[in-house]
């Protein structure tokens, strides 16, 4: 049995939710269109008969406009130290900007090996791949490996390669497992998917979701999830005319919920404002964002 720790890092947008959960073949990230989707650490645990690779898929690296981007950067440059091997997720149709330089100058300073993992190639020609992986050449990456994540396209060549880094010999987790994430964790992502899908523009990045209480019952799963945001007026949106807004998140969070859970969901949604809550300390500890030293 080989073993062993893998970080999926990267800029807000390159698709590493998308790219954990095709590896993991479950759905433990919520992924959306909108910048930033991933707020907390997703650990995944990939199981094969010889091998086990916990992935974790870090909050996307970008100039932080408040306390909690701030805490979200610490999370994910926390997670490229105490590792085997470091994923660095890159949009090919987005090119190499400032951010990705001084990202990529970060991670490599350390002595932890770095595949470079250039993701979305099924959107660009073979012609201009090449022109990206020779511009990237000029960074002392381990490997570079194009996927698309999205297509399945060259993800399994990808886990083979991550193998050959594995350094130990001990089974973590049953083979029945493939996240550390609480079952309540995962219930109040799955409502902000939905919320992510409906919304647009500055809203997403008002919503927090926490599932405030789960009963498991025979044949029922009664769950309540709290939708905090951080003004009225985004809440009048939340929940929309006639509350229309507010039922759709929950029909589709509850098919989510359903095969989460194997059996019937009834889901409890309540809105609640809490002004600047992203610049809280206590409510970012409440909701889940610890701080990194």
């Amino acid at each position: 049995m080989k073993s062993g720790f893998v970080s999926i890092v990267g800029r807000p947008n390159t698709g590493k939710s998308t790219l954990i959960n095709r590896i993991i073949n479950k759905k433990i990230a919520i992924t959306s269109n909108v910048a930033g989707t991933t707020r907390n650490l997703i650990e995944g645990i990939y199981h094969e008969k010889d091998y086990q690779i916990i992935f974790v898929d870090t909050p996307g690296i970008s100039k932080p406009l408040n306390k909690l981007g701030k805490v979200l950067n610490k999370q994910a440059y926390a997670l490229t130290k105490d590792v085997d091997l470091i994923l660095l997720v890159v949009d090919i149709e987005a090119g190499i900007g400032k951010g990705d330089k001084y990202l990529m100058d970060s991670i490599l300073k350390n002595d932890i090996p770095v595949i470079l993992v250039i993701n979305k190639i099924d959107k660009i020609s073979k012609e201009a791949l090449i022109m990206a992986i020779n511009e990237y050449k000029d960074y002392s990456f381990t490997e570079i490996i194009p996927v698309s994540a999205k297509e399945n396209d060259n993800v399994s060549h990808l886990i083979e390669v991550i193998k050959k880094y594995l350094k130990d010999d001990v089974k973590y987790y049953d083979d029945n497992i493939y996240t550390s994430n609480s079952i309540n964790f995962m219930a109040g992502e799955l409502v902000r998917e939905k919320l992510l899908q409906n919304t647009k523009d500055e809203i997403p990045h008002s919503i927090t979701c926490h599932c405030t209480n789960i009963e498991n019952k025979k044949d029922i799963v009664n769950v309540s999830v709290d939708i905090v945001v951080d003004r009225q007026s985004i809440k009048k949106i939340i929940i929309g005319a006639g509350g229309e807004m507010l039922k759709k998140t929950g029909t589709l969070a509850r098919m989510d919920l359903e095969d989460l859970f194997g059996k019937k969901v009834y889901l409890e949604l309540y809105v609640k404002v809490i002004e600047n809550w992203k610049d809280k300390e206590k409510y970012l500890k409440e909701l889940g964002f610890f701080d990194y030293e």
